[in-house]
């Protein structure tokens, strides 16, 4: 019986460049996923872009979601910033609102929220600010979010379906949440495909202090999230693609 009970999914944040500069290699990552999380215009991405990442997806099939972040493009929403819930819930319901008025002109579904970056991480620390967020999010909608933490249980609590993340080019602490680095730093091949194979097969990971973790996913689907800024991002992707497809041949034909 695999550790996770069924087939794993890949996701990727899409879409995070800015007028003409262009951030990830996303036409070639988009074959490689099945969900996008898009950004909205606060951290990375701008009209056009969000736009022509709809329209990516649209053509390969592949499940858009919205990906909200603080207003900090020069820090790629990986800066903390102090906000009230009020402004919380408005900056997220403003960014939804946006990448969906794009996605309804192309008959394409909201498949889920994902907040970005340093605000994922302020969400699990902290549950007034997860709640704001998900005030933010429209009734019935998806949220991707660390199963085990303050993410699960608020959005269990405000009545949001949810997938559990696993992370294929971040590092784990000990306590189970993420190391969220300004800028990504590279991955050896051969330790991304262990550190991935692990999650995927036994549902563990190794935390950069060395401990063996077991990741408390549950019976939820579960995506697993690859970044489009990380060096080497198309071979992380391909790597990662592989180990999910044979894993999900193995247990879920």
């Amino acid at each position: 019986m695999p550790a996770i009970k069924h087939p794993v999914k890949i996701n990727c944040d899409l879409g995070e460049g800015y007028g003409n500069f262009k951030c990830g290699p996303d036409d070639e990552l988009i074959p490689l996923i099945d969900h996008a999380n898009v950004a909205c215009g606060f951290h990375a991405g701008d009209p056009l872009i969000m736009q022509q990442t709809v329209l990516a997806c649209k053509k390969h099939n592949i499940a858009v979601g919205a990906h909200p972040g603080l207003p900090d493009i020069q820090g790629f929403g990986r800066r903390e910033i102090r906000m009230s819930p009020e402004e919380l819930t408005a900056m997220v319901r403003y960014q939804v609102g946006a990448l969906k008025a794009f996605l309804d002109v192309e008959d394409v579904p909201l498949h889920h929220v994902k907040p970005h970056g340093v605000l994922y991480g302020m969400m699990y620390r902290d549950r007034d600010t997860c709640r704001a967020v998900y005030a933010g999010v429209p009734k019935g909608t998806t949220v991707f979010g660390l199963a085990g933490t303050i993410h699960e249980e608020v959005a269990k609590e405000m009545g949001l379906p949810f997938i559990a993340e696993i992370y294929g080019d971040v590092q784990y602490n000990a306590d189970k949440t993420l190391v969220i680095d300004r800028k990504k730093k590279p991955w050896h091949p051969d330790e991304t495909k262990k550190h991935v194979r692990a999650q995927v097969e036994n549902a563990s990971v190794t935390a950069v202090t060395g401990e063996e973790l077991q990741l408390p996913l549950g019976d939820y689907e579960v995506s697993l999230c690859c970044h489009s800024d990380s060096p080497g991002a198309v071979e992380i992707l391909t790597a990662a693609r592989q180990i999910v497809d044979e894993h999900n041949s193995k247990y879920f034909r």
